[in-house]
């Protein structure tokens, strides 16, 4: 994992002045998910994931397309998700690029068993980098991901749920022998969001109403899915960007100052948010697609329910959400809840 951080802040590094202009930042996403924020230690238990999202690529390629002709051509091979052509007096905001690692780690209720519990889910990491583009127009965003790296014990998901256990004096789960095997993973992800203001004066005269909805999908061996949503927010001064993201797919819409100039003001507000997902596959439930493994029935329609809040300060962003996910697998008891904060900083 290091060693993946120790890359994404290279690649930023050297690419920064490709895009960097005088108004131009790049900003940087680091999100957390644990349920020990909920008192447990099961299922989705642990998630990080790290990101860079580039400045505007389409003021740089007004300024310097001759210079760097690849990422015109880039440009013109993903225009096939740019939102529809810009209504009158709407021009493109923002088209980003993100690079991305992250790694996720998932066990069953039981820490002592040292054999599979047929009736839970398998133990499994995932350890992985991305790269992805996104286009704003107005008030509408569409982003697509793809997501390269790795299921089972190279994810060294054993090894970092290890360390943070010992180091808190928290007891360590005992089968991870029987994690899911080694297996080369990708995920293809695409998805819109668009954002809708409902109070066109401020109410008492000063809070502000939106509400931004989503809808996508995923394919690949680690999960393929239709996932559609929506975010409900109230507060002060609401920002003009897409809302806050839990640690999934596609989630890199958040920068500080996303349409807005940075400014000394506080923005706040608090938020409700859903996602439900029909899914075709998951390998965290399935098992590993070219091998014998361990595997559970799994459902195949999941939703997601969060609430939480966020606070925007100059080029700082910090939110927390409290997740509800629905039952995953039909041996499940109950439906899970857990944390997200995430911190983003532009620079």
């Amino acid at each position: 994992m290091n060693k993946t951080y120790g890359a994404l802040c290279f690649l930023a590094a050297i690419t920064t002045p490709l895009f960097a202009q005088a108004e131009d930042r790049w900003t940087a996403n680091l999100y957390f998910e644990n349920d020990l924020f909920t008192g447990t230690d099961l299922n989705y238990t642990n998630g990080v994931r790290m990101s860079f999202i580039s400045p505007d690529v389409d003021s740089f390629l007004t300024s310097r397309e001759e210079a760097y002709p690849w990422v015109n051509t880039l440009n013109e091979w993903l225009k096939f998700i740019h939102p529809s052509p810009p209504k009158k007096g709407e021009q493109f905001v923002q088209r980003n690029m993100i690079l991305s690692a992250g790694q996720l780690m998932f066990t069953p209720t039981d820490r002592d068993r040292l054999t599979v519990d047929p009736n839970d889910r398998p133990y499994a990491g995932w350890l992985y980098g991305g790269v992805g583009y996104q286009a704003r127009v107005g008030d509408r965003l569409h982003s697509v991901e793809l997501n390269l790296g790795v299921v089972g014990p190279l994810a060294k998901a054993q090894e970092a749920q290890d360390f943070i256990h010992a180091e808190r004096d928290i007891d360590l789960f005992l089968g991870w022998d029987n994690q899911l095997e080694n297996e080369p993973g990708f995920q293809l992800v695409f998805e819109r969001k668009r954002r809708f203001q409902i109070t066109d004066e401020p109410i008492m005269g000063f809070i502000d109403m939106d509400f931004i909805n989503h809808w996508g999908g995923s394919i690949g061996n680690v999960s393929s899915y239709l996932n559609a949503g929506g975010e409900l927010r109230l507060g002060y001064r609401l920002p003009n960007d897409f809302g806050v993201s839990t640690l999934r797919p596609g989630g890199d819409n958040s920068a500080p100052g996303l349409g807005n100039p940075l400014d000394r003001d506080w923005h706040v507000y608090g938020f409700v948010a859903t996602d439900v997902r029909l899914v075709a596959n998951n390998i965290f439930l399935d098992g590993n697609t070219f091998r014998d493994s361990h595997s559970v029935d799994k459902e195949y329609l999941v939703g997601d329910a969060a609430i939480g809040a966020a606070l925007i300060y100059e080029r700082w962003k910090l939110s927390y959400s409290h997740v509800f996910r629905s039952k995953e697998f039909k041996q499940q008891v109950e439906g899970q809840a857990y944390g997200s904060i995430s911190l983003s900083y532009s620079f």
